[in-house]
């Protein structure tokens, strides 16, 4: 394929996969759903499951193999620059209701863990027949553990919005707990992939200590760095936006280099960008690059929607999805809800409304299933198997935070008693 095919066929894909998410995201916001609930499923339609059996190669025609690492590329710049408001947005030290969230999100980080790597030490046949050929060893016991602990903090948001709990504790909570969840996973996450495809020992403890030191050099002089070129007076230089956009593509490929994905590099960009003196994030950063990242964030998910195979899942297939989704809801939901009445001393209702929204998987959790595929932790098989037990998840969580957030029924308003048999009648003005 010549270079100008190449550019013809990109851009005739990137207006149909932009379309067609902006049309599966729309109709599922208006069934009350996330749109990347919608987005993902157009991936899949647009993919091998559904647009591939179409006769006429039409599939082929539209996505040929030239085109899928050029799309790669941009779905991986979409999400570094959407990960690096992520990062930017993340202020741990400004949680509201503490020992709740303290309680709430060891609880939800630590017990779907135990339930993760518990599925894969009962059902390692299981997981080994779906898996394509890849181990199932500690790095992917520790995968599994992970892949089951995620919150996705945006999806989050948005079904906050929608069913209007904003501002509402057991909300405030689960926003604040989710962020501090995430934030511990993905280091768990790089420690988990660092051994990349030489699984050495001696590999792992170098790439470790790289990365350590990529970190320590990040926050200890590219910040002071940062913050002392911003805020120069009349500085020619000073636009933040392409200082922040360059910043954030530099980290994902130190990060990609060290043998991680670019997500973490792009996400610590986030975390080390200089805020403003109140310590709110500059919005003439993040709003531009949230635009963009967002803009380009359908091609993501549909790339991520495109991997999927279901031609390629058996029957016997659907009992280990079962036990992937009872595993994924009762981690969370116990989790949650258990530390909020517990820990905190929440009622019933608002703990359990915690345990619902923290079960939010989305988007995040399409981020870890992508990572896993491309590492070669798991394979195509286990990764639609993920795909629908996040999409189960997400979708499940909208209907039961309406139900769990039910207004108290109206109490009937009181009756003015009757007046005694032997009172006079009140006199009109």
């Amino acid at each position: 394929m010549s270079t100008d095919s190449l550019v013809t066929h990109v851009i005739a894909a990137l207006a149909l996969v932009i379309t067609a998410s902006w049309v599966f995201g729309t109709a599922a916001r208006r069934l009350r759903q996330p749109p990347v609930v919608g987005q993902l499923l157009a991936g899949v339609a647009l993919g091998p499951s559904l647009l591939g059996l179409a006769p006429g190669g039409v599939y082929e025609t539209l996505f040929p193999p030239q085109i899928t690492p050029v799309l790669t590329a941009v779905a991986q710049v979409a999400l570094a620059l959407f990960l690096f408001a992520v990062g930017y947005e993340l202020d741990l030290g400004q949680l509201r209701h503490r020992r709740a969230v303290t309680s709430v999100s060891l609880s939800g980080f630590a017990i779907p863990m135990l339930v993760g790597a518990g599925l894969v030490v009962l059902l390692p046949g299981g997981f080994r027949s779906v898996n394509g050929g890849h181990p199932i060893d500690a790095t992917f016991t520790l995968y599994m553990a992970v892949a089951l602990s995620i919150t996705a903090v945006p999806v989050l948001a948005g079904i906050i919005r929608d069913q209007g709990l904003a501002g509402s504790r057991p909300a405030t909570i689960a926003m604040a707990a989710a962020g501090v969840i995430d934030a511990l996973s993905w280091p768990v996450l790089a420690v988990c992939l660092i051994g990349g495809e030489d699984g050495s020992l001696r590999a792992w403890f170098t790439r470790t200590a790289l990365l350590a030191a990529y970190v320590l050099v990040m926050v200890l002089v590219v910040r002071r760095v940062l913050a002392w070129w911003l805020n120069r007076s009349g500085a020619v230089l000073a636009d933040p936006v392409p200082l922040a956009t360059a910043l954030t593509l530099l980290s994902a490929w130190a990060t990609s280099a060290l043998g991680l994905h670019v997500i973490f590099g792009a996400l610590l960009a986030g975390m080390i960008m200089p805020r403003q003196r109140d310590g709110v994030p500059d919005s003439r950063v993040l709003r531009p690059l949230q635009e963009t990242g967002g803009l380009l964030l359908p091609v993501f998910f549909t790339v991520s929607g495109m991997s999927v195979r279901l031609d390629g899942l058996h029957a016997a297939d659907l009992l280990l999805l079962l036990a992937l989704c009872v595993a994924a809801v009762v981690g969370k939901v116990a989790a949650g809800s258990l530390s909020a009445r517990g820990g905190a001393g929440l009622p019933w209702r608002d703990s359990l409304l915690i345990g619902v929204l923290l079960n939010t998987r989305g988007l995040t959790e399409l981020i870890v299933l992508n990572v896993g595929l491309q590492a070669g932790v798991i394979g195509p098989r286990l990764y639609a198997l993920l795909v629908i037990m996040a999409l189960v998840t997400t979708v499940a969580t909208g209907p039961l935070t309406a139900w769990l957030h039910r207004p108290a029924e109206a109490a009937p308003a009181p009756t003015a008693p009757a007046p005694a048999p032997d009172a006079e009648p009140t006199p009109r003005s």
